[in-house]
């Protein structure tokens, strides 16, 4: 981390955290953030998922850019592929303020924004009109008020969804009055079948994801597995922020909202491995939940993940986190002598 990188995180973190992260977006708009240029890659470190070629395995999560605004300098970052979103199909505020609270002692992050974003059709022409790079994903959400969900996601994929590389059908944001009911199988089936259709109808073939909740019960991950092989899914994430505070003090701790960071780690690698298991690799998981450090990578990588993402470690140690998990997961490698696809799932028993 660098001196002005490491300055600047102390001045952000003096400050409101919704306050510092639209300051953040600003100061990258403004191009006052250092980068660090081209994705840290090399014969090791790139991958393959759902048929995008990513120069290393190590992504940025949706939520921190939720209206395309900053994604031609992210993609300068170091990242391996980025998700922005979640995109609803009308602009919608979010949930009332105070809503992202900072756990500083667990490095953690509780929020409740509530897909507070521009809408589908602003975040649609910023990603056309990004350079050429690394992938580039869309999160897509359903408006708050909503009568049919499915519609909601439907519609955003079919209004900005061939601007990206991949899109994400998000149904485990605990943000959204009931929406992670939407996980149920019979619910997630005739979503998916919405989904699915309306992407049929694209200029081009957009791998679709789904991203679920890390609170999932293992008969409710067998399903999620069963419909997504069903569907012919690209890809899951695994996993979003969970409403567990277990093993968390302090006095943000009543929060109401998703809890992600440091303590996340366990729970999302617990379900992503059992995803794995189910799953026997036919399609990729991406892993993502409290990743925070080198060894980090390297367990979500055993336990199944054929990439990562990141976000809340990013809140604390910087935007320069993305290259340096990816050049320690290439020295690694290079000293172990294995393969991303040897490493791939080769711990997942370890988190069973």
């Amino acid at each position: 981390m660098s001196v002005i990188e490491r300055l600047g995180l102390a001045a952000l973190h003096r400050m409101d955290p919704e306050r510092a992260h639209d300051l953040s977006i600003a100061a990258l708009e403004r191009g006052l953030v250092p980068l660090h240029g081209a994705a840290v890659t090399s014969d090791r470190l790139g991958v393959s998922l759902a048929g995008m070629a990513l120069p290393n395995p190590i992504g940025l999560a949706a939520g921190y850019d939720k209206n395309a605004r900053v994604v031609a300098p992210l993609m300068r970052s170091g990242c391996g592929f980025l998700e922005v979103g979640a995109a609803t199909p009308r602009p919608q505020a979010g949930n009332p303020k105070p809503r992202l609270f900072r756990l500083t002692e667990q490095q953690a992050i509780i929020n409740r924004f509530g897909f507070n974003n521009q809408g589908a059709d602003a975040i649609g022409r910023r990603l056309a009109a990004r350079p050429a790079g690394v992938p580039v994903g869309l999160n897509l959400g359903a408006n708050k008020d909503s009568v049919d969900r499915a519609e909601d996601f439907a519609q955003v994929l079919r209004v900005a969804g061939h601007c990206a590389d991949f899109v994400t059908v998000n149904v485990s944001s605990p943000n959204t009055e009931r929406l992670r009911d939407l996980q149920g199988a019979d619910a997630l089936s005739a979503l998916l079948d919405r989904v699915l259709a309306a992407r049929d109808g694209l200029p081009r073939r957009v791998p679709v994801f789904v991203k679920i909740a890390p609170d999932l019960t293992d008969a409710e991950i067998m399903q999620v597995a069963s419909v997504a092989l069903n569907a012919g899914l690209d890809g899951i994430i695994a996993t979003n922020t969970t409403l567990s505070r277990d093993g968390i003090t302090g006095p943000s701790t009543a929060q109401t909202g998703g809890l992600s960071g440091r303590p996340l780690f366990d729970r999302s690698t617990r379900v992503l491995a059992r995803l794995h298991k189910e799953m026997h690799g036919r399609i990729p998981l991406i892993g993502v939940g409290g990743v925070s450090s080198p060894d980090d990578v390297w367990n979500k990588l055993r336990a199944g993940a054929t990439a990562i993402q990141v976000y809340s470690a990013m809140i604390y140690q910087g935007l320069s986190i993305a290259p340096r998990l990816a050049q320690a997961l290439d020295d690694r490698l290079a000293t172990q002598r294995i393969t991303l696809a040897e490493l791939t799932g080769s711990g997942t028993a370890d988190w069973l």
